[in-house]
């Protein structure tokens, strides 16, 4: 089991795992998220893939994707009242349902947290949905803390 960035020849293993965390999203909240469909087209993955600003990192097996962390670089500047910050933003997170509970999802998390230092960040952030207490117990674990709470009311 190897974590390295993701490369082209990874693209069909992305897109399933991609497709799972879909359905989790559409199953948990169905007025937001599409069942069946995935984030990005197979051209806009070829074309995040090579790119510095948004890594993705994949974990590995016998060349088969058990895993994936994309992430990307944020720099906000300062402001007469905010100091200028560089972040590494953790768009999202997948392993493998049948892969789970071999630490493969910390494995990442601690690539990512390399990256971040690499990069010259001060900090990683994430936004993880309410419904997804399963991902908000992991992210604990690992240290995370929210840092803010988005509120919402449906009408």
């Amino acid at each position: 089991m190897i974590i390295r960035r993701a490369e082209s020849g990874d693209l069909e293993g992305l897109k399933r795992l991609l497709y799972q965390v879909c359905q989790i999203h559409a199953d948990g909240r169905p007025d937001l998220f599409r069942a069946g469909g995935i984030k990005y087209t197979d051209q806009e993955l070829l074309d995040i893939l090579p790119d510095d600003s948004r890594p993705v990192f994949v974990c590995a097996e016998n060349d088969q994707v058990l895993g994936y962390a994309f992430c990307i670089l944020e720099d906000t500047p300062g402001t007469t009242s905010l100091q200028p910050v560089r972040t590494l933003y953790l768009d999202d997170l997948c392993v493998e349902a049948s892969a789970r509970g071999r630490h493969i999802g910390t494995r990442l998390y601690e690539r990512v947290l390399l990256a971040a230092r690499e990069l010259g960040c001060s900090r990683v952030t994430l936004h993880a949905w309410n419904f997804n207490e399963k991902a908000f117990g992991f992210y604990e674990k690992l240290g995370m803390t929210p840092l803010y709470t988005a509120m919402e009311q449906k009408l």
